[in-house]
């Protein structure tokens, strides 16, 4: 398996339950905190060490994580010192933290069909409801929500799963956990529970070594297949998203995106193919598919982002600003296809989204915050550019 390849789904046996961890899984805490740590550091003359912290493991405890910061920057700070610094900081920026991909669909529809479900974190309950409290119908979706403050010991340790097992009356063995990281990955396994990963580029590798079943993005899960009711939300082969806003320069087949210091503004989880407009130069808008993943060849952090016109071709587009709004997707993007989408594959994914993209349900966003000036979808769909493109 490449270090960007990822398992396929295979059929389960019935799961009675199903336990989510709450950062990275569900919520991009990541993106939203990342200037965080690096005001931080500056206050102590310090700087981020880039390399250091793409490799650091993520989903330890606070304290874990917090002793092993204090040492590789040489802090003159205790551990708990350095807690009671940061945490305000983070704080501020936790309300700004996006629900990943496929997050809010995927606890709602466990909810509205009656599944136990809980959010087992290494956050402290604390924490947890000041992340989660701006969303609307978190709270209530839950059946179970579990900090490490509440158990002997955080993840690695089975603890944080086995009281959610617990308090909702339901064997580990009928349990399906759902983690971003090696460490949780761990945790389930310790449990004796069913596990899917659903890592970030750096902790593929690991994770795959650890959970039989690892997928790119929470819109890539079929409850179905462990036995659990399947989503009903698709409409024909295409399915509403939460909008995905990204820019860049379109090259030779690709976007180039624009990037904060290097880093994509959308998380890993935001992979696939998916449909939507493309605006050129703020000018004409066009219907497009959209092959987002990571090259699996150089294994770089960098995505590749290809893009096609629904309607014809892409020469019109060539080395030109594209400012694109994605509302739909249509599937998992293999490793193959990272770079290329064949013929026969591109043509089916065109023709489902020129459909999709005449239809209320993926017209309906009102405006684009992303661009400087009013902008509506209105306006775009009403344009003889779109009608044409």
């Amino acid at each position: 398996m490449s270090c960007c390849d990822c398992n396929t789904e295979t059929p389960k046996p019935k799961i009675l339950a199903v336990i989510l961890d709450l950062d990275g899984t569900l919520l991009d805490t990541e993106r939203a905190t990342r200037s965080v740590f690096t005001e931080f550091l500056a206050k102590y003359g310090k700087t981020l060490k880039k390399e250091r912290e793409e490799k650091r493991e993520i989903g330890k405890t606070l304290k874990d994580s917090s002793t092993a910061t204090v040492e590789d920057y040489d802090l003159p700070l205790t551990p708990d010192q350095f807690i009671e610094e940061i945490i305000p900081m983070y704080q501020q920026k936790w309300k700004h933290a996006k629900a990943l991909p496929g997050a809010t669909r995927l606890i709602k529809h466990l909810h509205d069909h009656g599944v136990p479900t809980a959010l087992a974190s290494n956050s402290l309950r604390e924490y947890i409801n000041a992340k989660i409290s701006v969303h609307q119908g978190w709270q209530g979706w839950f059946s179970v929500i579990l900090g490490s403050d509440q158990v002997k010991a955080g993840k690695p340790s089975p603890d944080l799963f086995e009281e959610a097992a617990r308090q909702m009356d339901v064997d580990a063995a009928n349990c399906l956990v759902i983690e971003d990281s090696m460490v949780g990955v761990k945790a389930a396994n310790a449990a004796r529970m069913e596990v899917v990963a659903v890592p970030p580029h750096g902790e593929v590798a690991g994770c795959s070594a650890l959970a039989k079943t690892v997928l790119h993005s929470l819109l890539e899960f079929r409850p179905e297949h462990w036995g659990l009711p399947p989503f009903e939300d698709w409409v024909d082969n295409a399915l509403p998203i939460e909008a995905i806003y990204l820019s860049g320069l379109y090259d030779n087949g690709f976007v180039n995106e624009d990037t904060e210091d290097g880093k994509s503004a959308l998380p890993d989880q935001v992979w696939g193919v998916f449909f939507g407009w493309a605006v050129v130069d703020m000018k004409k808008s066009y219907r497009v598919v959209v092959g987002i993943g990571m090259d699996p060849i150089t294994c770089s952090p960098k995505k590749k982002i290809q893009i096609h016109l629904a309607n014809g071709g892409n020469c019109c587009i060539s080395n030109k600003k594209v400012k694109l709004l994605l509302v739909g997707y249509i599937r998992g993007l293999n490793s193959k296809e990272v770079t290329s989408l064949d013929a026969e594959s591109l043509e089916e994914c065109k023709s489902i989204a020129s459909a999709a993209l005449d239809l209320p349900i993926f017209s309906q966003h009102a405006y684009v915050p992303l661009y400087p000036d009013t902008f509506s979808v209105e306006d775009m769909v009403a344009t003889d550019e779109l009608g044409h493109y």
